[in-house]
């Protein structure tokens, strides 16, 4: 079980105001113990936790926040602190170690706080993530496995496989979100500065090291039928290499045992391709299609903002001003101008190039009209009874056709091996 000993209430930091503040919290602890800050020589005392929680608190609002904007904090920074380090102690998401030595106490993650706390900083956006070598290293797994025989490198090609479809997973859902928030800011907003900075940062900084990688030069289609022979090397190989394989396999990783009777090696390789083939027909193309409906979202919105800042509108605007300008007594003879340019009639000839014929569509007639049918008499449910009987015996089951010639296999082997026995040693 998940939740026992001091892990019974483990979300519990996370239900209060001061939820947003344990969540940056852990977010700096986890980079000043595992980032590229973090100094492994030496251990993590109280007085460092302190110093590196105070510093996300004083970033950090609270949340709930039912005072006055410029009321005095119930704690101070030290004393909250505090309040949240003991908080994560209690619950399971920090753990003390104690120096028999010198008899000072160091603090670190708990196994299950870390994988916790790894989504938090991964969802702030901070760090860096190879997500386009997936299908490479599973290619670059499974030649190792062909080559030394080790089978590590066939769990990493199946874990690596795996990680294929999360990574296209998470990217189409980033850009549906990114899709969202851009409608959404270009509404409440309706600054197209801002607008179009977002989109091409997005395009620099994210489309440009990691999606056009993975739409091109990591594409699941170039590496797809490399992939492919290379798995059916791996099952021509020699009996020997096989078994020794599957033994290993069953040691290392009996979780991915579904049946005792099935074969492991053959389940992670079947897996690998069925994930391949997922990845390159399904999730290739729902990538492309979230790609093309978030950069032509982001069309209209920065053109409509355009349109709306930079054309009529503006020039309304400059003649409003310019009218502003005039004296009082000029005023009307210029509205009135402008009524008599605005109540002017255009005449226009239509562009014969935009006149199009269509074809015309003949509706297909549909007979709804129901028939009244006669009872059917004696006979003729008998007939039917008697069809619906013969088709029922005479059908055709492939299952039932696969077990009954394996069954006469076995049955043929065991009687010649029967008769070989009965026979001179040599004669059969």
């Amino acid at each position: 079980m998940f939740f026992t000993d001091n892990r019974t209430h483990f979300f519990r930091p996370f239900a209060g105001k001061y939820r947003e503040q344990v969540v940056e919290c852990l977010r700096i602890l986890h980079a000043r113990l595992y980032g590229s800050l973090a100094d492994y020589k030496r251990a993590f005392t109280r007085d460092q936790v302190l110093e590196s929680f105070q510093e996300a608190i004083t970033r950090t609002p609270v949340l709930d926040e039912e005072e006055e904007d410029f009321s005095a904090p119930v704690r101070s920074e030290r004393e909250q602190a505090n309040w949240i380090l003991n908080l994560l102690l209690e619950h399971g998401w920090v753990e003390r170690h104690a120096d028999e030595a010198t008899l000072q106490s160091s603090y670190a993650f708990s196994r299950v706080g870390r994988l916790f706390t790894q989504p938090m900083v991964e969802t702030a956006g901070g760090g860096f993530r190879t997500r386009h070598r997936n299908t490479r290293n599973t290619r670059n797994a499974l030649h190792s496995f062909l080559e030394r025989g080790e089978v590590y490198d066939l769990l990493d090609a199946y874990e690596y496989s795996e990680r294929i479809i999360s990574d296209f997973s998470d990217v189409i859902a980033e850009l549906d979100e990114r899709k969202r928030l851009l409608g959404r800011e270009g509404e409440a907003q309706q600054v197209i500065q801002q607008a179009s900075d977002e989109f091409f940062d997005f395009m620099e900084k994210r489309f440009m090291p990691d999606l056009s990688v993975r739409l091109s030069a990591d594409s699941v289609e170039k590496y797809r039928d490399e992939i492919q022979s290379l798995l059916r090397k791996a099952k021509r190989k020699q009996k020997a290499f096989k078994t020794r394989a599957e033994t290993e396999l069953r040691k290392l990783a009996p979780e991915l045992l579904q049946d005792r009777q099935a074969s492991l090696y053959y389940h992670i390789l079947d897996s690998i391709e069925s994930r391949i083939h997922s990845a390159s027909d399904i999730m290739l193309p729902a990538l492309r299609n979230a790609l093309h409906s978030f950069t032509r979202r982001a069309d209209i919105i920065i053109r409509q903002l355009s349109y709306t800042l930079g054309g009529e509108q503006g020039d309304l605007l400059n003649r409003c001003q310019q009218l502003g300008a005039l004296p009082k007594e000029k005023q009307p003879q210029a509205l009135d101008a402008v009524a008599e340019a605005m109540a002017t009639l255009n005449l226009g000839v239509t562009d014969p190039c935009a006149l199009q014929l269509h074809a015309g569509r003949q509706r297909r007639v549909v007979n709804s009209s129901a028939e009244a049918h006669a009872p059917m008499d004696k006979a003729s449910r008998r007939e039917l009874f008697i069809q619906q009987s013969l088709q029922k015996a005479f059908m055709v089951n492939n299952q039932q056709v696969g077990q009954f010639i394996i069954a006469a296999l076995k049955t043929a082997i065991a009687s010649t091996a029967t008769s070989c026995r009965c026979t001179a040693p040599g004669t059969c």
